[in-house]
């Protein structure tokens, strides 16, 4: 049987962290869960900690003494699943913003031959429920605008929700992803499909956050507008 794991990067989400780990964890498919928290000062780490001895054998914690961005923290619960022999890595949010019930669609996509499904909330039009429309337009127009800075033959660019096969992230040198921020979705994606790699998108119906805080700064947004041309503009120069 294929090893799943669900990597769950947290900053203060004590409102949700409970709620998605036994979600997830009750789900048919047996998904393993590891949660890599930055050192949160509401006590995320603690509520993990305890919800352990309940899954000593699919629930682990990871805590970094420095919050540098989302980017190093997936590279962190990367790492540590590969050296762990997982076959299947995914990419979670602690919100519900992603439905846990899309994990086995997503799995099943890269069982079917995919390297990299990304939930899609751009390939059928757009599914994104309680975000305000400005919101949801800069979030549209920015995978647009990286679909035209990049070439990239996807819809939602800076989607959050993705299943890597093993083989996905073996092809990449993780060490030399740059960003930290949202822009770090953008990097994986272009880096897998520029190794040639199958990337297919899952449509997901996105739902915004009922709980905690939204962690998107300006410059998180800056990184990832004025970084993407850079991405690309190395790209062409092969110094990728």
């Amino acid at each position: 049987m294929s090893k799943k794991i669900v990597i769950i990067p947290t900053y203060n989400e004590k409102e949700n962290i409970e709620k998605i780990i036994k979600t997830t964890l009750a789900l048919p498919d047996l998904f393993d869960i590891l949660v890599v928290d930055d050192t949160s000062p509401d006590g995320t780490a603690n509520i993990v900690s305890q919800l352990i001895a309940d899954f000593p054998d699919r629930l682990f914690l990871e805590v970094r003494k420095v919050k540098d961005g989302l980017g190093r923290a997936y590279i962190h619960g990367f790492k540590w699943a590969l050296h762990r022999g997982y076959d299947f890595i995914f990419e979670m949010d602690a919100d519900f913003s992603h439905n846990p019930n899309d994990l086995p669609r997503l799995l099943q996509t890269c069982i079917d031959g995919a390297d990299m499904a990304i939930g899609s909330r751009y390939s059928q039009g757009v599914n994104v429920v309680n975000w305000p429309m400005k919101r949801v337009l800069l979030s549209y127009f920015a995978s647009k605008y990286v679909r035209l800075v990049t070439q990239l033959p996807i819809h939602d660019t800076t989607a959050g929700f993705v299943c890597y096969a093993r083989k996905a992230l073996e092809a990449l040198n993780l060490d030399g992803i740059e960003f930290k921020g949202y822009g770090f979705q953008v990097e994986m994606k272009y880096k897998v499909w520029r190794k040639g790699l199958e990337i297919v998108e899952v449509p997901i119906i996105f739902t915004d956050r009922t709980l905690g805080e939204s962690k998107i700064s300006n410059s998180i947004v800056k990184e990832a507008v004025f970084g993407i041309i850079s991405l690309r503009i190395r790209d062409i120069l092969g110094r990728l």
